[in-house]
């Protein structure tokens, strides 16, 4: 009877090898892996030494196309990054949290090794996520973008307010002076558009957060609509007003008078895994700070009600 394949036989690192603590993680997840026979590919870019554990160097943009997982090791960041790379393929992404927040990447560091090999043995859950493309309109030609957070219009290198209009499959929606605009899918709901008022939308909901940053009037808030939409925002003219178009922290283009940028649902989504006990209000409650003070967890309250 012939083997079972080996699950995940190609495994791709990413992490940022400025930050002492993920080269540590990478070092350590690197040798873990070769030494449970998976074959590790590493950016070709990156400076992290590996040692003895054999590790292929890939350019970054190919850093996907033969593996079987990414593994980000970081923060939330990080695994923006590695979803842009991992999502053409259709290549699941893990996250080891080794950031700040940590949302999206949520194995901590200290059971690191235990949660990977669940997940090698096919433990796991999958999480499959919606991304945005960004396409900037312009006399210089089209630039396009993909986000899994949060396409955001913002000034940029000016003091002084926007006028843009925005619209929703081909219909007027409204005229805005404010800072910019966020369009956050529902994995962006507790990031930027968060920090703008937004709701949080679970991760399931096919929906999209629209969220005014700073409007100059208060009557403009944000605005919840179905994630299939094409949301297109134009710049109004007014004077010594500069503006650019960002996709998950990464700048697309300026976006000039009379220019648009239009958003929608990108034709490829990325795919999370987590742990089988993975539980995401537990993850609202540990990084939002909910339930601290005199309240209590229902579990724990109902432990001491039996003392």
């Amino acid at each position: 009877m012939p083997a079972a394949p080996t699950l995940f036989a190609n495994v791709a690192l990413v992490g940022n090898d400025r930050d002492a603590r993920v080269v540590e993680s990478m070092q350590l997840l690197a040798v873990h892996l070769h030494g449970r026979g998976r074959k590790v590919f590493a950016e070709s870019d990156s400076t992290v030494d590996f040692g003895t554990a054999h590790v292929e160097r890939r350019p970054t943009a190919n850093l996907a196309a033969g593996a079987n997982l990414v593994v980000a090791i970081g923060g939330d960041g990080t695994m923006l990054h590695a979803a842009r790379l991992a999502s053409p393929h259709s290549v699941p992404v893990l996250g080891v949290n080794r950031g700040r927040l940590g949302f999206l990447a949520d194995i901590g560091s200290q059971d690191v090794r235990d949660r990977l090999d669940e997940i090698l043995e096919g433990r796991f859950v999958q999480d499959r996520r919606a991304m945005l493309t960004a396409t900037l309109s312009a006399a210089r030609g089209s630039l396009t973008g993909q986000a899994l957070n949060d396409v955001v219009l913002q000034k940029w290198q000016t003091g002084r307010t926007l006028d843009f209009e925005t619209w929703i499959d081909g219909r007027y929606v409204n005229t805005h002076r404010a800072d910019g605009l966020v369009v956050a899918t529902a994995t962006g709901s507790t990031a930027y558009a968060l920090s703008c008022g937004g709701p949080i939308l679970y991760p399931e909901l096919d929906a999209l957060v629209l969220a005014p940053i700073c409007p100059h009037t208060l009557s403009d808030r944000p605005i919840v609509v179905r994630s299939s939409s094409q949301i297109e925002i134009r710049l109004l003219e007014r004077l010594e007003t500069k503006a650019q178009v960002i996709c998950d922290g990464v700048s697309l283009g300026e976006l000039a008078l009379d220019e648009k940028v239009v958003i929608g649902p990108a034709a490829s989504s990325v795919t999370l895994l987590h742990p089988q006990d993975h539980d995401y209000f537990r993850i609202l409650r540990s990084k939002l700070r909910w339930g601290r003070g005199d309240r209590v967890p229902p579990a724990e309250s109902q432990a001491k009600s039996e003392d």
